[in-house]
């Protein structure tokens, strides 16, 4: 029987945040939703009015005898400006903030050592400013927002296009 671990990423729009964990091998599902906040069963609206502390983010069920969790690490620091306090790109605000959410103690110890590596990596001249925080209830958000990228491709480019998130990975990670 397979191992099922969670993983919990904030990185800005939760559109953009799917793809890239959704493709690898090992990994079972990539929900978008919201975590953090203290508002119970928060809608779209909710969360995108700053009023219920949310943060829109992606929890991923995945196997770790097949993808580590230091590799799901590397792919998050690879999708956001972890320099960036105030929101991921074009969207603005607390609940497009940057953070991992940790489920163990394990996890904790691995998001805190890459944070560390990527601080001495000399890739950024800005303070690394990205969270590290317990994991918190997470609600999947409505069914329109799920697999975003598959169900209206065109979009999904344009707005990443528009964001300067593709461009801005281009410049960092040179993919």
């Amino acid at each position: 029987m397979a191992t099922h671990k969670k993983a919990t990423f904030a990185g800005g729009c939760f559109w953009c945040m799917v793809k890239p964990f959704d493709q690898w091998d090992g990994v079972y599902s990539v929900v978008s939703g919201y975590t953090g906040g203290h508002l119970e069963n928060p809608t779209y609206e909710d969360v995108k009015s700053g009023e219920s502390g949310h943060y829109e983010a992606v929890e991923i069920t995945y196997d770790p005898n097949v993808i580590t969790y230091e590799t799901m690490l590397n792919i998050f620091w690879q999708q956001i400006d972890p320099t960036d306090d105030g929101g991921q790109f074009q969207d603005r605000g607390d609940s497009y903030r940057a953070a991992i959410f940790y489920h163990d103690k394990e996890q904790q110890q691995l998001a805190e050592e890459s944070k560390k590596e990527l601080e001495q990596s000399g890739k950024f001249s800005k303070p690394i400013v990205t969270q590290i925080i317990p994991a918190a209830t997470f609600y999947p958000a409505e069914n329109y927002h799920q697999d975003f990228y598959k169900k209206n491709e065109e979009d999904y480019k344009e707005d990443r296009a528009k964001s300067g998130r593709d461009d801005f990975i281009e410049a960092i990670w040179g993919n």
